[in-house]
């Protein structure tokens, strides 16, 4: 009987990055590395736009971030939003997603609510454009846990302002 050894695909990686070659990694492989991900978006608020922060609607504008582990919690304190033209948004205090959690970070102010799923941003400018717009969110270290792009015209078919991700 011959015996022939088999090289697997954690191996053969290995093998082909210890020879310095470049080895060709799925662009949405990077994606799934974090629990934590964006799991829709309400970037059009119900409404007329208004950014008052007295009987404006900003707060209806908000972000769903869901922890899609099964076993891991995840505290969300150091956690960065931002969108494409630079707009920020660092959660500065602890707040913990057990595992399946949500979180909606939502415009506007007022009081940030473990037991009611949601962060406000203290903030009563809108965030997200209308038309189109990145998504960024961004590990404490600095790495991207996950990112989407959206436009209204392809994203929004039934045009209610909400895109959903991750099913």
């Amino acid at each position: 009987m011959r015996i022939r050894p088999v090289l697997t695909a954690t191996a053969a990686t290995a093998a082909v990055g210890a020879l310095g070659l470049a080895v060709a990694v799925p662009a949405q492989a990077a994606e799934y590395t974090s629990a934590l991900k964006v799991a829709g978006i309400q970037y059009d608020a119900p409404g007329t736009d208004s950014n008052k922060c007295s009987g404006g609607n900003t707060k209806n504008e908000y972000l769903t971030i869901k922890n899609y582990s099964r076993t891991k919690t995840v505290n969300l304190k150091g956690y960065l939003v931002k969108d494409a033209a630079g707009n920020r948004f660092t959660f500065k205090t602890s707040h913990k997603l057990e595992p399946g959690d949500y979180v909606k970070l939502r415009g506007g102010r007022g009081t940030d609510s473990d037991s009611g799923n949601v962060v406000y941003r203290q903030n009563c400018n809108f965030v997200w454009n209308n038309d189109k717009d990145t998504v960024y969110l961004v590990k404490p270290s600095g790495s991207r846990a996950d990112v989407h792009s959206y436009t209204k015209k392809a994203n929004d078919r039934d045009g209610n302002g909400y895109i959903k991700y991750h099913g």
